[in-house]
């Protein structure tokens, strides 16, 4: 498979879990026994929409095409271009914080939540364009992070990220083995790397999701990559729905593990009523169009 392929295939299947996800983030799982007065209403499946995971991700991609080198300032600024235009949905309150900042003229690098609440998946869910460019190094990558999250755990979690991808980039996993015992080898001691150590043998996703599933990096990273490691038994679509009967952070968990897996199985992988639907939504020919453009700036094939 070829670079473009399976960079076309790691945005659009995080695009997709985003979207899926969204409808379904922090809803309560209602018990098979509970009680309806007037009768059990229908179940609705909630309208697919795209969220900050994938615009982001696309502000990202952006800021690629205008520089060859991993540029923050260049990145910050194009986050605070997408804000002012309104096309950021669904922002935390890192990144939001960090943005508004930016509107007042703060530095990238000083804007960034510190402290335990910037522990938030914020910064991993919109790497992985930057797993794709060759000779990033940890430095640039913690640099692209701290923009709206300053934090050492949150760096890691975007740190395992890129790892998975580099990973099947690189040859190293073909989604046989063990995903996780790569990034074990890769990360320095964090909370981040302990939760991989705890999980990494268990077999059932929704075991993993009941430590938890909520927006923390410590919680949402780990456990989207191993909803990711899974992808070859319980296919793409199967992974996107074990990860939303978990609940939580759904469009973000779905998200990043929609781009990692999308990285393995490429755009062919992706099942084409989810392909549909996405391509329903009046953002697809935006995601088509800067994959595209970075594809041919970069000389992939």
């Amino acid at each position: 498979m070829t670079k473009a392929e399976r960079f076309t295939g790691c945005i659009i299947g995080g695009a997709i879990g985003d979207a899926f996800g969204s409808g379904y983030e922090n809803a309560v799982n209602t018990e098979e026994d509970a009680f309806y007065l007037f009768g059990k209403p229908e179940d609705v499946e909630p309208k697919w929409r795209i969220t900050d995971d994938t615009q982001l991700t696309l502000a990202t991609i952006e800021a690629m095409i205008n520089d060859k080198k991993v540029n923050p300032e260049l990145i910050a600024n194009q986050f605070l271009k997408y804000y002012k235009q309104g096309k950021l949905s669904g922002l935390g309150a890192s990144t939001l914080k960090a943005l508004r900042e930016l509107n007042f003229g703060g530095h990238w690098s000083q804007v960034g939540r510190v402290g335990e609440y910037a522990a938030g998946n914020g910064a991993a869910m919109r790497i992985a364009p930057l797993a794709f460019r060759e000779g990033l190094t940890n430095s640039e990558l913690r640099d692209v992070c701290i923009i709206t999250h300053n934090n050492d755990e949150a760096y890691i979690g975007a740190r395992s990220v890129v790892i998975s991808i580099r990973e099947i980039l690189n040859g190293n996993w073909d989604g046989r083995g063990n995903l996780m015992d790569l990034v074990i080898n890769q990360i320095p001691d964090t909370r981040v790397r302990d939760r991989f150590i705890e999980i990494k043998d268990i077999t059932s996703l929704h075991e993993i999701g009941r430590m938890g599933n909520d927006g923390y990096v410590v919680n949402s990273v780990p456990l989207a990559i191993a909803a990711a490691n899974r992808v070859r038994e319980i296919g793409i679509e199967g992974m996107y729905f074990q990860l939303i009967e978990i609940g939580g952070d759904t469009d973000t968990n779905c998200a990043i593990a929609g781009q990692i897996a999308g990285t393995l199985i490429g755009l062919k992988g992706i099942p084409e009523n989810l392909m549909t639907k996405l391509k329903a939504l009046g953002e697809y020919e935006w995601i088509e169009r800067m994959i595209n453009t970075l594809v041919e700036k970069e000389g992939w094939r």
